[in-house]
């Protein structure tokens, strides 16, 4: 068995369902320090962080960024196997968290032990960065982590994040930004009464009918390099007491932006505030900043990247901003580059989730690769 397939088991086993770690990052801190990297835990409220780094602060610093939570299985009847006992079936390897992301968790470790045992002394840094927090609120993970980075000064040049990328093949997509991210909980007050009545009563619902439809009929943008335009999408509407004859006091209304770097968080929260006042509704709205977008542009990150999936895949990759969010959102902002590359997406956060176990065997030389092409001279 590789020595990623085996790693890749023992981290499955641990029943790692957000934030709890599960005694993840303890086994591979203690491997990589065998290598000659300095641990560093780092835990706020009940969240595992885990920051690994080798070499000097005189050249550039990689991060490779993953995390070690996974998303609940659900029934286990549901499954054809046990989602934390891992199983090989028909050349690809099951269980919860194979492809999403505990196989790039373990390709990552097995690309640095081989970088630094043949490279001992390359130039700069390679880090490995590793949260709880990925799956569940996000808020004392990476978020945190960078926080106290910024706060003392820690330098990130590029950020590899091994979220599964792939779409067919390995390799076939490199994802170099994300969009924003932007919740609401709006809530527009009016009068509770009696439908036969509505002249003593007042419909929020009503009132607040044309406001939504103007907010999701608007064109927010055109785009933005290769960033497809903002979206508003409302994804909760809840009012009214249960009965048919009751005009409801209230409405609750639940929906989120995905916005390019056309616009910031800000912006978008006083846009939607704007149309909502116009209306002349009673309201409170409550925002959750999910985070803002990051793109890469040309330079060396992106460069090597593209070459080093070229190689690997026959092809050049689609080169993608879409998708959801993932925790580069908090390290770009540090001033780092980064891109995301790993394995196929197609059974992510589902029953019976897998990733190819020849897919799984070739991803440490593709990061071994690219950290070749961006640290050794």
């Amino acid at each position: 068995m590789s020595d990623v397939l085996e790693l890749t088991r023992a981290l499955i086993e641990q029943r790692s369902v957000t934030p709890d770690d599960a005694g993840c990052q303890a086994l591979i801190a203690t491997r990589l320090e065998r290598s000659g990297f300095r641990s560093e835990h780092l835990r706020f409220g009940e969240v595992d962080n885990l920051w690994a780094v080798h070499g000097e602060r005189d050249g550039p610093t990689l991060v490779l960024l993953g995390h070690t939570d996974v998303v609940p299985p659900g029934p286990r009847e549901a499954w054809a196997s046990d989602p934390f006992v891992p199983e090989i079936r028909d050349g690809a390897l099951y269980g919860r968290g194979a492809a999403d992301m505990k196989g790039s968790v373990a390709a990552f470790v097995i690309a640095l032990e081989s970088f630094v045992r043949a490279h001992p002394q390359h130039r700069g840094r390679v880090a490995l960065l590793l949260t709880s927090d990925e799956e569940g609120d996000a808020v004392d993970g990476v978020r945190k982590v960078a926080d106290a980075f910024r706060a003392r000064g820690e330098r990130i040049d590029w950020c590899l994040t091994g979220e599964p990328s792939s779409t067919r093949q390995l390799g076939d997509l490199l994802r170099v930004g994300r969009r924003g991210t932007l919740s609401a909980t709006l809530t527009v007050r009016g009068i509770q009464g009696h439908v036969a009545y509505p002249d003593k009563a007042l419909n929020p619902i009503h009132k607040a009918v044309p406001a939504l439809a103007e907010l999701t009929a608007r064109h927010w943008d055109r785009g933005y390099e290769s960033f497809p335009p903002t979206s508003l999408q409302i994804s909760n509407i809840n009012a009214g007491t249960g009965a048919n004859n009751v005009i409801p006091g209230e409405l609750q209304v639940l929906f989120n932006l995905r916005f390019n770097p056309t616009w910031t968080a800000a912006q978008l929260e006083a846009e939607c505030e704007a149309v909502l006042q116009a209306h002349g509704l009673d309201y409170e709205v409550r925002w959750h900043r999910g985070g803002e977008p990051f793109y890469t542009p040309e330079g060396p990150l992106r460069a090597a990247a593209r070459d080093v999936l070229l190689e690997f895949a026959g092809m050049p990759p689609e080169e993608s901003t879409g998708g959801g969010t993932s925790d580069a959102r908090f390290i770009a902002p540090l001033g780092a580059q980064c891109i995301e590359i790993g394995p196929v997406n197609a059974s992510i956060h589902k029953v019976d989730e897998h990733v190819s176990v020849a897919d799984l065997e070739a991803l440490p030389g593709l990061y071994l690769a690219l950290m070749e092409r961006l640290l050794v001279d």
